[in-house]
């Protein structure tokens, strides 16, 4: 029997172990590290029919035991595609593919909606995915987010998930890299920004990466509003192009667009009023317009999109509002892991805004956070391993507010408590700017921590 090894036991990694065992396939896990809390894990696996190698690093050596019957290995978006065990794999023909391409071959039967973009893309998968399942359809979500690729792929097998009607996947550049036959149904392009340049090497190629996910698109839909797809505009042949700054953006013809009356509106008729889904700042009318126009594509009326629209709670860690705290309103946004992501988190604020930021740097233009940090921030709080850096860049950009610093986002919160009555703040904003890894496991365990953190300061329901 051939035999598949999976490359991690995080969440893509289980769920491609998973999905090959259902699919009566030899798979082994290969874990880097080994601690009680994974050897737990290990047992669960092994109980389930699969292999686990713990203390197996990412080296050739590690797979030359393993190599009588091996045919593939399945990775998961954390491993870089072009890492040099991977590269030797290949040129020993063992062929090498993403969770996401795994996932694609079990479930490309069902239309899919890809969802790509620099910043917007977790708004948009959980705003369309409500939209759809608000008007009848099964249509759950998953991919970057929420349940792997894989997972979902296992829980529509057995049943556990009713056979969708659609899939709403959001993609990273990770993924789409590693799964270069996934061809959506509709491919949805949110925001192109420098991002993840540590690990593509060039903007060129990041944004070749996610181009390539919309040229496998049967319908694709753009945001004209973004500087650099508007600048592509005319490379693509084919596409909707949606804008919340009216008809014609920088001279060009929108194709779904916001009117100076706030309607949502296309070339033949008024569609409904922006003002139906509740959610502040600019970039959420682009995020609305986006999922309207892929409703529509699936064959959703206007007062179906109106009317879900108008339901939805938002999404955890990006701009979710958590209460006030001395009548300031408090937002988490631990979803803004980027400089753009934090300006466009902040721009969408009424300021005074206490601001925390900090985590582990990336690389990438501050310089647009810094004049809205300028204007709308009356206190930055900065916590984390980039504390030193972010104060840095601050100091360098004048900025004139109150800078803190300290290490733990505990301290920063009661920092900040402390300022937002001192400062007479309109709100308080975690708005990283930054990676969560260098104190969490990830973006969301940090939202859940600042969550817990600021619950014993909010005012009284």
């Amino acid at each position: 029997m051939t035999r598949t090894i999976v490359v991690g036991m995080g969440r893509s990694g289980l769920g491609a172990a998973r999905l090959l065992k259902q699919q009566n396939r030899d798979v082994v896990v290969f874990e880097r590290g080994d601690n009680d809390a994974l050897q737990q894990i290990a047992k669960t696996l092994g109980q389930e029919g699969i292999q686990v190698a713990l203390g197996q690093p990412l080296t050739p050596e590690s797979f030359q035991t393993w190599r009588d019957g091996l045919d593939a290995v399945v990775i998961g978006p954390g491993i870089p595609w072009d890492h040099p065990t991977l590269l030797q794999l290949r040129s020993d023909g063992i062929q090498v593919r993403g969770e996401m391409d795994l996932a694609w071959d079990a479930l490309r039967q069902i239309p899919w909606i890809g969802i790509t973009g620099t910043n917007g893309k977790t708004t948009v998968t959980h705003l369309l995915s409500h939209v759809l399942e608000s008007s009848g359809l099964k249509a759950p979500m998953g991919g970057n987010m929420g349940l792997s690729a894989a997972e979902l792929a296992c829980q529509i097998a057995s049943g556990a998930t009713p056979q969708p009607d659609w899939l709403v996947m959001e993609l990273s550049s990770y993924q789409i890299e590693a799964a270069p036959t996934v061809a959506p149904k509709i491919g949805i392009w949110t925001t192109l920004t420098p991002d993840h340049l540590e690990r593509h090497g060039s903007l060129e190629a990041y944004r070749a990466i996610k181009r390539g996910l919309l040229e496998r698109s049967q319908c694709a839909l753009f945001n004209a509003d973004d500087p650099d797809l508007r600048q592509q505009r005319s490379s693509w042949q084919h596409g909707t192009w949606v804008s919340g700054e009216g008809a014609r953006p920088d001279g060009q013809p929108a194709d779904l667009w916001i009117d100076a009356e706030g309607m949502v509106r296309n070339s033949t008729t008024t569609l409904f009023a922006a003002d139906v889904l509740a959610m502040p700042g600019s970039h959420n009318r682009q995020n609305l317009l986006l999922v309207t126009a892929a409703a529509l594509a699936v064959g959703l009326s206007p007062q179906q999109i109106a009317a879900s629209l108008s339901t939805f709670p938002g999404v955890p860690h990006r701009l979710e509002h958590l209460g006030t705290l001395a009548g300031a309103n408090v937002f988490n946004d631990s979803k803004a892991t980027n400089y753009d992501a934090a300006e466009v988190g902040l721009k969408a604020m009424q300021g005074p805004v206490v601001v925390l930021a900090g985590g582990q740097t990336k690389r990438g233009d501050a310089s647009g956070w810094m004049k809205t940090l300028e204007t709308r921030a009356c206190s930055l709080i900065l916590f984390g391993t980039g504390a030193e850096e972010l104060a840095n860049l601050a100091k360098a950009a004048g900025y004139p507010g109150e800078l803190l610093q300290c290490q733990e986002l505990e301290t920063a919160v009661n920092l900040a408590a402390v300022a937002v009555q001192r400062q007479g703040a309109s709100a308080l904003l975690l708005s990283p700017a930054c990676a969560s890894f260098d104190q969490y496991r990830d973006f969301e365990a940090r939202g859940e921590h600042f969550r817990a953190l600021v619950q014993p300061f909010l005012d009284a329901a």
